[in-house]
């Protein structure tokens, strides 16, 4: 029984809470779910792999070994190669404290899928999981997101911070892009831009993953270079294995995601299948071709992948390139 006097209006009143956007509680639900689905599996995997997903330059000096193609020629130690004859280069200890960087290709190829998953997914999920692995060791992790209708092809610049409120930013401005009706604009996708201006953005040596499926205009591969010149670059490539080889299904129609073109194709043509199959061949061959003259790790990612074996390949990647590195030490040279 209320007194009179007290009048269920003297109440404090409480400020309504605003409610979570659907960005927001998507993005909770992907990182909660792959913590879950994918971080429990690849734990006992990942003890003391630190240096594995995360190499960094150092200051301190610890030992010489011969010059390797894409290392870093400011690092040759001239007195030692005078003396050898043989070009060698100093090696630093590694820094524990790293940023790490996502350039993400969200371009309306991404967006493509012939199973359950677009490249799009695959790419967002890799880029959650490998997030709240590399923060989990305190380092920072940053995002330039691009190809989704944004001015200059740029739709958001994320500076590297660390915490999983930020990661969950990043998944947000992700869904947010990849659901923008921009996206749908005709247009070739411009990775060498992506690449210039993380080449502005990234400023201190890090870990950079480029994520895409690299169906660009041509001349990316200059930019991709020089990035990796710099930095420590991984390219992740995502395809679908529709895009490589076409199934007996009759006559379909398609559509370039790139440039809006469409047209009826005759998959039960044989002849067909086998020329189609063999141009992507030719693609796939000078995809890697390029790729490796830039001189980055690749880890092939496709929408049929299960992610916590895509992770165990990248591990077995990064521990080959630190062991082919490491392999030819000049112990005992004299500095």
């Amino acid at each position: 029984m209320w007194p009179r006097w007290l009048s269920r209006r003297s109440e404090p009143e409480v400020a309504p809470v605003p409610a979570a956007s659907a960005e927001t509680v998507r993005a909770e639900t992907l990182v909660r779910r792959l913590e879950w689905t994918v971080l429990r599996r690849l734990d006992g995997l990942l003890q003391g792999d630190h240096r594995t997903l995360m190499r960094g330059a150092g200051l301190d000096l610890t030992d010489l070994r011969e010059y390797q193609l894409h290392d870093d020629v400011r690092h040759i130690d001239w007195n030692v190669t005078a003396r050898l004859q043989q070009p060698h280069v100093r090696v630093f200890t590694e820094d524990r404290e790293m940023a790490a960087w996502f350039l993400m290709d969200l371009s309306p190829s991404v967006d493509f899928g012939s199973g359950t998953r677009r490249k799009s997914e695959v790419a967002l999920s890799f880029v959650t999981v490998l997030g709240r692995l590399i923060g989990r060791h305190g380092n920072r992790v940053g995002a330039v997101l691009f190809g989704a209708g944004g001015p200059g092809g740029v739709d958001a610049v994320l500076p590297a911070r660390g915490g999983r409120s930020h990661l969950l930013q990043i998944v947000q401005k992700v869904l947010a892009a990849v659901a923008s009706p921009a996206r749908d604009a005709a247009g070739g996708t411009q990775l060498s831009e992506l690449l210039r201006v993380a080449g502005h953005v990234v400023r201190q040596r890090s870990t950079v993953f480029v994520v895409s499926d690299f169906i660009s205009e041509p001349g990316w591969e200059a930019g991709l270079g020089a990035l990796a010149r710099r930095h420590d670059v991984v390219a992740v490539r995502l395809f679908d294995p529709l895009e490589i080889e076409l199934p007996d299904a009759g006559l379909l129609p398609v559509r370039d995601a790139e440039t809006g073109e469409q047209l009826w194709i005759d998959t039960s043509d044989r002849a067909f299948r086998q020329r189609f199959a063999r141009i992507a061949a030719q693609r796939e061959a000078e995809l890697r071709e390029g790729l490796a003259r830039c001189g980055v790790d690749t880890l092939e990612l496709s929408t049929d992948d299960d992610l916590a074996e895509a992770f165990t390949r990248f591990l077995d990647l990064r521990r080959r390139r630190l062991r082919r590195r490491a392999a030819p030490s000049a112990a005992g040279v004299p500095a």
